[in-house]
Parts: C-alpha cells; sequence; structure tokens
C-alpha cells in the first residue's frame, strides 16, 4: 500500500517537472488586473480577445491566463464594475506567453452605470457545487455587531450553517462538527477562529481578499478534513502610498497600517508592500457601564462582569510581486482569548504562526506553480472554580504544499499536487468520574491529488482524486471525487458533487454536549477504536466491538439547481446528503482508568441530510438575500439513533442593505474628484434570523449528588457525583427527545460615511443587535430550575477613520 502511494507521488511529481517543457504551437497571454490608484488586485473579472471568443477570469488575486490562442492580432479587452473599460491591442506569438498587466483606472461614473456578469460567466464555466465566495463587501453588508463587521457574523447567513449561540457559539456545518470542518488562512491551517463570544473571529475584515467556504462536496485540492473546508485568503498591503484606518465602538478597538516599501510604478514593475494590524475586545470592561448582568445565579452575578470576554488579534504581511505575475508573502499572527466566568469558571485560548506562499510563473510555459509552508501553534486550558478537574489542549500544525496548474485554454485546466502535514498533539483531560483521559502524539499525514476541470458544451465536468496517507496510523485512502454541471439555457444550470473524505484529528467535545467552550484536540486514536453494537442486560453494561480503521470517514452526494432570473435575481436550490460511516470520540463516562471493558475510545454512526435554498437580489444601491435551510443530523451510537445537539430543523435568514443618496455630486467636480467623493453616503442594513429550537435530553426525576459546578461547560448527561449537591437529574433514556423553544433576533444599523480629503473617510455607525430583545435560552440549570438567556439588545455607537 505505502510503494503504490509512493508510486503514485512519484507520478505526479515527474508529471509536474514534464508540464514545465510543454510548448504549443498556439499562444497565450496572462497577467494581472490592478487598480491604478492602489496597485489592489481586481478579482473575479471577465478579460477577453476581440468578441470573447478566448477569455478569462481573473481570480481572487486579480491574475488572469488565456491559453491556447492561435498567432496574431487581437484587441484584449477588460471592463469592471466601478472602472473605466480597457482596450489594449496585443499580438500573440506562437508558443510563447506574454504578460499584460492591466492598470484599470476608477470610474467617474456613479453606482449602477456599469453592468458586467462576471458572476455569471463563472457560473456557468465552473461547477462550485455548495460554495459560496465571501468578500469584504458581502461581510460589510451585515448589520454590524458594534459598529464591527465580522466573517463570524457572515457565516451565520449562508445556507447550511448551523450557529449554537452568542456566546461560545460553534459553527457546524451541514452536519460536520467543528473538527471536522478545515479553516486556512492563507494555505495554513487554523486550529480555533472564533472567539468565545460568537460575533468575532480572528480575522480582521479589513484584510480579507475573499474566502470560499465549501459546506461539502469540496474537490481531491482540499483533504483532512470530513465535512467543510473555510478557505480564506488575504490580501497584500497598498502598493502606492502608506494608508491606514483607526476603529473604536464599545465592543473593539482597532489599528491598521499599511504601504509600499518598494512602491509600484506607474507603469508597472515589481513591488513591496506590507500591512500591520492589532485588535483588542475590552468588552468585559465596558459592558459594566452598558449592559444589564445576563449571567447570574440565585439573583447574584456570576463575575465581575456582564459579559465577562477578551480577545486580542495581531496580523503581519510583507508582500513581493513580480511583473510577470510571480510572488512571495510572509505572514504572521497571535491570538488569545479570555472567558472569565469568576467563581464558575475561567477559560482562555492562545495561538501563534507565521509562514510563506508563493507563486511562481514560469516565462513561456503553460504551467503555474503555488505552495505554501506554514507551522502554528495553538493552547487552551479551562480552570474550573474549585480547580477539581483538569482540561488542556495543546496542538502544533506544520503544513506544506505544492500545487501546479495546468492551462490548456476553452476554459480547461488541470491541476495537480502534494501535500505534507505534521500534527502535534499533547491533551489532559479528568471526566465527571473523576477518571483522567491524555494523549501525546505526533502525526503525519501525505497526500497527493489530481484534478481536472473542463467545459464541453452545455456540460462543465471536474473530477478530481486524492491519495491520503495516514503515517501514523499506517492507514491509506483513496477518495475520489467528482463534480458536473449542466447549463440547460444560458439563465438555468444543473449541478452535482460527490465523493469521499477522511480525517484523523479527533475532539475532546461530546456532540451530546448543549454547551462548552472548551474544546481538546487529539491525533488519530493511540488505542483500539470500539463500537457499541449492543447492551448485555446480565452485566449492565454495553457490548464493544473492534473497528477496523482509526479514521473518522464521510460520504457525500449534493444536487443543485441554479437559476437566473434576470440579471438582479438569482436562486440557487441544493439537497444534499452525508453519510458518516465512523464518527471517534472520547468515552467520557469510564468510570475506571485501565478496565478493558469501558475503552477510551469508541465510534458513532452518523447522517445529515436536507434543503438549502437561497435568493439573491442586487441592483443599484438595493441588496437583498433570503436563505433556508430544512435540515436533519443523525447520530447512532449502536444502542439508539438521536438526533444531534446541533440538529437545527429550519432556519431562516433575510439581510437588506440599501444606500441612499441625499443630493447628487455638484456637475463641475472633475473626474478624479468625483471617483472620491462618496455620493450614497447613509448605508442601512437589517438582518433577521429564525432557527427552530435544538434538541434536549429530557428530564425524569431528581436524586442527590448533582455537580452543576462547570456552570455553562457542564455535562448535562454524566455530571452526577457531587456529595457538595442536594439534588441530581435523572435523564430520559430517550437521548435529545426534546426541544428548546425557537431561536430569532433582528440586527440593524446605519453607516454615514464623510468625505474628509483626498484619501481620508469618516465612517460612523450606530447598530442595536437583538433590536427587540428576544429572550433566547442558552443552557437551564435544571437543578436550581433557572433559565440563562443569550446576549440582551445591545445597543452601540463605533467610528471608524481610513486614511
Amino acid at each position: 500500500m505505502m510503494q503504490n502511494f509512493k508510486m503514485s507521488s512519484l507520478f505526479l511529481l515527474l508529471f509536474g517537472l514534464f508540464s514545465f517543457s510543454l510548448m504549443a504551437q498556439n499562444g497565450g497571454i496572462r497577467g494581472t488586473l490592478l487598480d491604478d490608484e492602489t496597485g489592489m488586485p481586481i478579482p473575479f473579472t471577465p478579460v477577453y480577445l476581440n468578441n470573447g471568443e478566448y477569455n478569462a477570469l481573473s481570480g481572487d488575486d486579480g491574475f488572469y491566463t488565456i491559453a491556447n490562442v492561435p498567432p496574431g492580432n487581437y484587441q484584449l479587452k477588460c471592463r469592471s464594475l466601478g472602472y473605466d473599460s480597457l482596450v489594449v491591442d496585443v499580438e500573440v506569438v506562437a508558443g510563447k506567453f506574454m504578460t499584460v498587466n492591466l492598470n484599470m483606472v476608477p470610474s467617474a461614473e456613479q453606482v449602477g452605470t456599469v453592468t458586467v456578469d462576471a458572476d455569471k460567466e463563472k457560473a456557468q464555466n465552473t461547477v462550485r457545487v455548495s460554495v459560496v465566495q465571501v468578500t469584504p463587501k458581502d461581510i460589510k453588508r451585515l448589520p454590524s455587531t458594534g459598529g464591527e463587521a465580522d466573517i463570524a457574523q457572515y457565516l451565520q447567513v449562508i445556507p447550511g450553517i448551523v450557529f449554537t449561540g452568542d456566546q461560545g457559539g460553534q459553527f457546524y456545518i451541514r452536519g460536520g462538527a467543528p473538527v471536522q470542518n478545515k479553516i486556512l488562512l492563507d494555505g495554513m491551517t487554523i486550529s480555533n477562529a472564533f472567539h468565545s463570544i460568537g460575533f468575532f473571529s480572528v480575522f480582521e475584515t479589513e484584510l480579507i481578499r475573499s474566502a470560499d467556504v465549501y459546506t461539502g462536496g469540496f474537490s481531491a485540492k482540499y483533504g483532512g478534513r470530513s465535512s467543510a473546508i473555510v478557505d480564506i485568503r488575504t490580501r497584500d498591503g497598498n502598493k502606492k502610498r502608506t494608508a491606514g484606518m483607526v476603529s473604536i465602538n464599545p465592543f473593539v478597538a482597532k489599528a491598521l497600517i499599511e504601504g509600499p516599501i518598494i512602491p509600484l510604478g506607474d507603469d508597472g514593475g515589481s513591488s513591496l508592500s506590507y500591512f500591520v494590524t492589532a485588535k483588542h475586545s475590552y468588552l468585559n470592561e465596558s459592558s459594566k457601564l452598558l449592559y444589564k448582568p445576563i449571567l447570574s445565579r440565585e439573583g447574584t452575578a456570576v463575575s465581575d462582569s456582564t459579559l465577562p470576554y477578551s480577545f486580542t488579534d495581531f496580523h503581519a504581511k510583507l508582500s513581493f510581486n513580480a511583473a510577470n505575475g510571480s510572488r512571495l508573502n510572509a505572514y504572521g499572527f497571535s491570538h488569545n482569548d479570555v472567558a472569565n466566568f469568576g467563581d464558575v469558571a475561567k477559560y482562555s485560548w492562545n495561538s501563534a504562526g507565521g509562514g510563506i506562499n508563493f507563486r511562481i510563473v514560469p516565462g513561456a510555459a503553460k504551467i503555474i506553480m503555488d505552495g505554501t509552508l506554514a507551522y502554528s501553534l495553538y493552547g487552551s486550558n479551562f480552570e474550573e472554580g474549585d480547580g477539581s478537574r483538569e482540561r488542556r489542549s495543546d496542538i502544533s500544525n506544520f503544513n506544506a504544499n505544492f500545487n501546479f496548474t495546468y492551462y490548456m485554454g476553452l476554459s480547461r485546466e488541470l491541476n495537480y499536487g502534494l501535500e505534507f502535514n505534521s500534527v502535534g498533539t499533547d491533551f489532559a483531560f479528568v471526566n465527571n468520574n473523576g477518571i483522567p483521559i491524555g494523549q501525546t502524539q505526533s502525526n503525519t499525514e501525505v497526500a497527493g491529488y489530481l484534478r481536472y476541470q473542463g467545459r464541453f458544451g452545455n456540460l462543465v465536468i471536474e473530477p478530481s482524486l486524492r491519495a491520503q496517507y495516514y503515517a501514523s496510523l499506517g492507514e491509506f485512502r483513496a477518495e475520489p471525487r467528482l463534480g458536473l454541471k449542466y447549463n440547460i439555457t444560458e439563465n438555468i444550470r444543473l449541478k452535482m458533487a460527490g465523493g469521499m473524505y477522511s480525517q484523523n484529528l479527533i475532539s475532546s467535545v461530546d456532540e451530546r454536549d448543549v454547551v462548552n467552550l472548551f474544546v481538546g484536540f487529539l491525533g488519530g486514536p493511540d488505542q483500539q477504536v470500539f463500537r457499541i453494537t449492543g447492551y448485555d442486560e446480565e452485566s449492565q453494561s454495553p457490548v464493544y466491538e473492534a473497528t477496523n480503521s482509526k479514521l473518522q470517514t464521510s460520504i457525500h452526494a449534493i444536487g443543485g439547481l441554479e437559476f437566473d432570473a434576470g440579471k438582479h435575481l438569482v436562486f440557487n436550490v441544493e439537497p444534499y446528503i452525508k453519510w458518516f460511516p465512523q464518527i471517534i470520540g472520547l468515552n467520557r463516562n469510564r468510570t475506571a482508568d485501565t478496565d478493558q471493558l469501558q475503552p477510551t475510545y469508541i465510534a458513532e454512526e452518523g447522517k445529515a441530510y436536507g434543503l438549502d435554498l437561497s435568493g439573491t437580489y442586487e441592483k443599484d444601491q438595493l441588496y437583498l438575500y433570503l436563505a433556508y435551510s430544512l435540515g436533519h443530523v443523525r447520530r447512532d451510537d449502536g444502542l439508539q439513533e438521536f438526533p444531534a445537539h446541533f440538529d437545527r430543523r429550519h432556519n431562516l435568514n433575510f439581510v437588506g442593505a440599501y444606500k441612499l443618496k441625499f443630493k447628487s455630486l455638484p456637475e463641475d467636480l472633475s473626474a478624479e474628484e468625483r471617483r472620491r467623493r462618496t455620493e450614497y453616503p447613509l448605508e442601512l442594513s437589517l438582518r433577521w434570523n429564525l432557527g427552530s429550537g435544538f434538541p434536549f435530553t429530557q428530564t425524569q426525576g431528581f436524586f442527590t449528588n448533582y455537580s452543576f459546578q462547570d456552570g455553562i461547560n457542564s455535562d448535562y448527561i454524566t455530571a452526577n457525583n457531587n456529595p457538595d449537591t442536594e439534588l441530581g437529574v435523572l435523564y430520559s433514556d430517550e437521548l435529545n427527545g426534546g426541544r428548546l423553544p425557537y431561536y430569532h433576533r433582528l440586527d440593524f444599523s446605519a453607516t454615514y460615511t464623510f468625505d474628509l480629503g483626498r484619501y481620508s473617510k469618516l465612517l460612523l455607525n450606530a447598530s442595536v443587535t437583538n433590536m427587540y430583545d428576544r429572550a433566547n435560552i442558552f443552557y437551564f440549570d435544571r437543578v436550581r430550575y433557572q433559565r440563562v438567556n443569550q446576549l440582551p439588545i445591545l445597543p452601540a455607537l463605533g467610528a471608524v477613520l481610513k486614511f
């Protein structure tokens, strides 16, 4: 098996080296679309020759390639929303690629006068099933909590994504637990992307270039996770001038500075730029003055703060860009988070990392190479008020990948590459029965992949294959995947995707926990994994059977329909199903440390299926978005089948944004001044979310010696042996047989922009989160018969200065 993997890896490498020498009788053109004022790339923009017989779409970094063009003289054309149209005369030479960078001048025309259907072209020529592409513009359309727009808030409105709460919430994507979702930042794996207060991620919105959210059915380029991928890429610093931003509101303060070290010339060339940003939350202090206590027990505040959350994020990046499209980026980050619940518990985590990514564009070859080398550390710690139980988790990630793209022309390309991951874990946990569970382990994964995408008439195909070897476990997986799209008409498209997926990383979180801030990571199981096959009435204990694999696995099958109802209204429908043949977790109910009848690792089966619907309307200053998800998430532990605690049957999101124009700009303004003035200074945003209640296990009765000392991290099913508590809970034999009340929340914000100078703007923001003060349940203390709710109404004012 290992020999087969080595052979396949060698084949991929030789194929990549061989491809560098391939030359055709035809030629090609490639380059980068850049904003003439800032040097920033212009993404997702059509570039075409003559009347469009040869064309391409620029990537999120502005880079485009038009391959297999017959020799001759052409006009290279480009039109992009917000920029003047551009036409350049070019000559294509046989067997050569020429670099043509396009500097686009911002248009003096106002919003809505230029319409470019780049989204439709991308939809017709790529499969892209179950993927949502997110830009900073999308994020900023949402009502900003405390005046702070964040991708964590945008993820909540994507169909198929369930968010479990405003405080300590986790993201579950089409039935997958958080550990089954891989989050990438410029190719680096991020172990924890969300702060304890659920409104904020570790990512700075102003730095995001784009983000692809794959809710399922992703191609063989991605691996090591069995449910979903969130691939976030950051932009470069300003290549023309020093710029920056400072922001303050009751939640967060932040600052950003960026600029050129080697400026980009007016005629192009190479450049070297940077950015540095820092963000700090002082909500634990400001909430004392602004908000009433919400975490209380028997009328007493749990901690000195009403919202006991604080965090600090730091990012830096250095970017070198060559004139031919080659590039080299070096970046680093530091994140930390604290949730201090006073005498009840204190949870904290911190992470740091850095890396480089690069792209090499050979002078004449049809192939481009890119890759990433990155290393990161993450550590978390949970301290209970009485210090009775240890919970600690540390994880290190080193990842390297090398990718090749071979352009065949006519919307066809071949991608292949190699990936290497080394993961170290150090985990310590004491369960409610006082039994320690620990693991210190190093895991190595090696993978190769091959992916082809091409359009043949109305059919777009994307077959791919990933060969994944888990060296520490000695297991090899061949994972075929397939994506298809058929253009029925110009406006109606059918699509489907599916494949096999696997991972060896597991989490300490039991999927039956209602709320749990602490998330520990373990590498592949260092002991045998068992599955429950029945129950022995005589011994009053489960019957276990050893499994053949130590991997978590899944199979995805997704369909879909895209429908363009005119130029401004787009609908998307996607039914899906995910099978999870093996989900591995800790047996946290163990009552003995060495009892072989109580294994450390147990496996369950699962499935998730449902239907995701979305509709988007965008014209001029109006943006409307509606998304609905119908979902079922089931788990089978060998004794019974039950809904997962994040099984939200119905989830509805509505988003609306509108820009208001108070007066027209003076007609005598120069074109340059007109570009810099804000004609639509006031933007209103609204979001309403409605979600059905999560499942919970119902109460049958009470008994003595119950412990609820973990507060919001209490295990509702197993924590029942504290002699200092008078009452314990008898739970129903039916797991998660009840349902909590519906969740709904309305958020609103208004932002007004003042023009202060040539480059300076002041943005004032007023926002209200949970506008009608809905009392959404957070958790319920059954012994004290107390309900603790999510966040109340949160009004806020904020200011942002850009220069």
